[in-house]
């Protein structure tokens, strides 16, 4: 071998040599690359949860509570959220949702490389961390299971648990999951949750620009809100058709039409502004049976008695009768003023506002702008001006020197109150000017044989407060308190036409002597016990009670259904005692029911999540009364509407019965009364037991409601007939008299 080949060959065993330490040295660097990554997937795989929960996984979900006609009438949640199922996405909202976030969904294992590294290339070159690049499992792992911040450690375990879950579920699965679980914005958790809420409808009937707008929220649904922001929820929205015409999944005509659209929102009214004092009273009790974590996320079903019509119809009613009576009593002024108290009329925001307007409203509004001609006003979105038209019968007559301005009773920053007459979609409305002087009011109407509560009104304003006049306020019952009087005596065998002598009397009681009147300070001699209810004579009421004894008489009431202690002392027999709205119309359920004391209800059946049955209530039933004596009471009741003190619902055609009620300084005024099959009960006051005014008698502040509120639930029903005694099918009617509008014999209570 020559010197030459032997340096030759050196040279290639140096070459070989060279080669293997290399390959050494990239078999090292691979190894510890490869023990590094299994350490570093092992560090952060330690503390991960088990993707298995997913198959027992339920999301918190919202309690809803529905009327007798399965309507939602309020609902109760931490997170507004529906759960629906894959079907009831629409496909056009998934092509939506899987163009603009994850276009490869239905193909990749989980996550996408390619994006991945292209993002993390682009933080590097920013300087900023890693993020983006998310596939739909990777946000729902990251929603399911780990915190929002952005780091790299985080970003690998949202890809392990990404891959597992992919592992483990089907596509439409994991699709099914995202949507129920991502957030929205304004409350809203899903997308079945969001369409009812931005569009008032469920997701299967969402458009093609609907469902192009939803899509886009999940990147950021504050900065994105078509509420607050619809510029850049416009441009977001035509971002994801843009992403499906791109996809193949709408053609172009379908993008430029959809783009074409403006954003046309139908926001969901708040389901608890329709009963909230009822509402309120529901929560309550449920919370006290099944927690509050039960109530607010375990997504209850509670059917309750309330018929959404008749709710309606009575806060109308109501609503409409406190406005005719603020009308009776002039303009009182004294309105708060936001300016005074250091606020802007730009940024001035009224509770009112949270719900959606309505024609025949009532609401809050605020005066912006003030000339002697015309007022401007702001509620909510809506604005209006009102003239003196709209404002009549408030500003003061003119006289021959001067003529009736507006700024005479408002100037800017006044919150003022009005009905809302009508509403045009350029946000214009057209208002007449109302007043609100703290006036309050509670109605409450309830099945005869079911004993279920149809409809419950608790104040004027939820709003402004949250006490529930129906079921908390303790008020004086006033004449209405009479029936019991009379019930005790039938039940112990008088009749109706027996006599009794109306005159002056002086009854001696433990506190001295008692010498009572009449309301018209007039005494009719000898009358029957018939008349003498629906006349609301005083005397006759408490010769009865002293004969058959008070205690027995407060012994009827609390038969009925009266719980109150009520003391022992005459004057009660005048209405001294307190009882509430919601046991005084129940008690007077009895009467039309044969006797029959059903307790009220709220709930008729309450199920779980899965459907299961957690309590069904059944009417709770017990004699009070006997029949004869209950249909005595109902014939003596009816005299009281055809010929006695609430003599003005005698021309609606229905048959019915009741008794006014009204207390000393006319402090309250009440009217309850019954068709064979509803009893309502209206009672009308100042919170602060203040006179209502000279004759505000349950005449004439609370019968004009039940009137109006009897005649919308009967219209178009078969409202029945009472049945007749059944020793006097042809009961005489004594004494047929016109009466006015004023309850002659109420208002006596000491």
């Amino acid at each position: 071998m020559t010197v030459v080949d032997q340096a030759s060959a050196a040279a290639e065993a140096s070459g070989f040599k060279l080669v293997g330490w290399v390959l050494f040295a990239l078999l090292a660097v691979l190894a510890a690359a490869v023990g590094a990554a299994s350490g570093l997937l092992l560090v952060y795989s330690t503390d991960l949860p088990q993707v298995e929960q997913l198959e027992r996984y339920r999301p918190s979900s919202v309690t809803e509570l529905y009327d007798t006609q399965n309507r939602v009438i309020g609902t109760f949640a931490l997170q507004r959220r529906v759960i629906a199922t894959y079907d009831d996405y629409p496909q056009v909202l998934r092509d939506a949702l899987v163009s603009i976030e994850d276009k490869d969904f239905y193909t990749h294992s989980g996550i996408n490389f390619w994006r991945i590294v292209g993002a993390a290339y682009r933080d590097v070159e920013s300087g900023g961390k890693v993020q983006g690049a998310s596939t739909l499992t990777m946000q729902l792992a990251r929603n399911l299971f780990l915190s929002p911040d952005r780091s790299f450690y985080r970003k690998v375990q949202e890809s392990l648990l990404a891959i597992q879950m992919e592992r483990r579920f089907t596509k439409p699965q994991i699709f099914t999951l995202y949507a129920n679980q991502i957030f929205l914005g304004h409350g809203a958790y899903g997308f079945e949750a969001a369409s009812e809420y931005y569009f008032s409808k469920p997701a299967k009937q969402l458009t093609l620009e609907e469902a192009s707008l939803l899509a886009g929220l999940p990147k950021a649904p504050q900065y994105y809100s078509p509420i607050n922001h619809p510029d850049r929820a416009l441009k977001r929205r035509n971002l994801v058709l843009n992403g499906m015409l791109e996809d193949g999944k709408i053609t172009a005509a379908q993008a430029a039409d959809a783009k074409a659209k403006p954003i046309a929102l139908n926001l969901q009214k708040d389901p608890n502004s329709l009963a909230p004092h009822y509402v309120e009273e529901i929560r309550r009790y449920l919370e006290a049976k099944y927690g509050s974590d039960q109530v607010h996320e375990g997504g209850l079903r509670v059917y309750t008695s309330l018929d959404m019509d008749l709710q309606k119809s009575a806060r109308q009613a109501l609503l409409d009768g406190l406005a005719a009576y603020e009308r009776r009593h002039g303009w009182r002024g004294h309105l708060i003023n936001v300016i005074a108290e250091g606020q802007s009329l730009e940024k001035y925001v009224d509770p009112d506002w949270d719900e959606a307007p309505e024609v025949n409203g009532y609401t809050h509004a605020l005066v912006t702008a003030v000339s002697p001609s015309e007022v401007q006003i702001r509620f909510g979105q809506q604005t209006a001006t009102i003239v003196p038209s709209d404002a009549a019968g408030w500003i003061p007559k003119p006289t021959k020197s001067s003529k009736p301005h507006l700024d005479d009773l408002l100037v800017p920053g006044d919150i003022v109150y009005v009905k809302i007459l009508a509403l045009d979609a350029a946000g214009k409305a057209h208002v007449s000017l109302e007043q609100d002087s703290g006036v309050q009011g509670a109605l409450v109407a309830i099945d005869n044989a079911t004993g279920e509560i149809k409809a419950m009104i608790g104040g004027r304003d939820f709003n402004l407060s949250k006490f529930n006049r129906a079921t908390q306020a303790l008020r004086q019952v006033g004449s209405s308190f009479k029936p019991y009087v009379y019930t005790a005596a039938i039940d112990q065998g008088a009749s109706p036409n027996d006599t009794i002598l109306d005159a002056p009397i002086t009854f001696q009681t433990a506190s001295g002597p008692y010498s009572p009147h009449n309301y018209d300070q007039k005494f009719e001699g000898t009358i029957t016990l018939r008349r003498a209810l629906a006349q609301s004579r005083n005397i006759p009421a408490l010769k009865l009670a002293d004969r058959i004894g008070i205690k027995t008489v407060i012994e009827y009431a609390h038969r009925l259904g009266v719980t109150e202690n009520i003391p022992a002392y005459l004057p009660v027999a005048l209405g001294s005692a307190e009882v509430t709205p919601l046991e005084q119309t129940s008690a007077f359920s009895v009467f039309p029911n044969d006797g029959l004391r059903v307790a009220p209800r709220y709930i008729t059946k309450v199920t779980d999540y899965e459907g299961r049955v957690l309590e069904e209530d059944y009417s709770d039933a017990k004699d009070a009364i006997s029949s004869r004596t209950a249909r005595i009471m109902t014939s003596m009741l009816r005299e009281v509407v055809l010929h006695g003190t609430a003599v003005a619902a005698a021309k609606m055609p229905f048959p019915l019965a009741g008794k006014t009620g009204t207390t000393n300084d006319f402090t309250d005024a009440w009217f309850v009364g019954f068709s064979p099959n509803l009893t309502c009960g209206v009672w009308i006051g100042y919170d602060e037991k203040k006179s209502l005014g000279e004759k505000e008698t349950g005449a004439r502040a609370a019968l004009p409601i039940w009137m109006q509120f009897m005649n919308a639930a009967l219209a178009g029903k078969d409202a029945g007939e009472f049945p007749l005694p059944p020793d006097q099918p042809n009961t005489p009617i004594a004494h047929k008299v016109d009466t006015p509008d004023v309850a002659p014999g109420d208002g006596e209570t000491h």
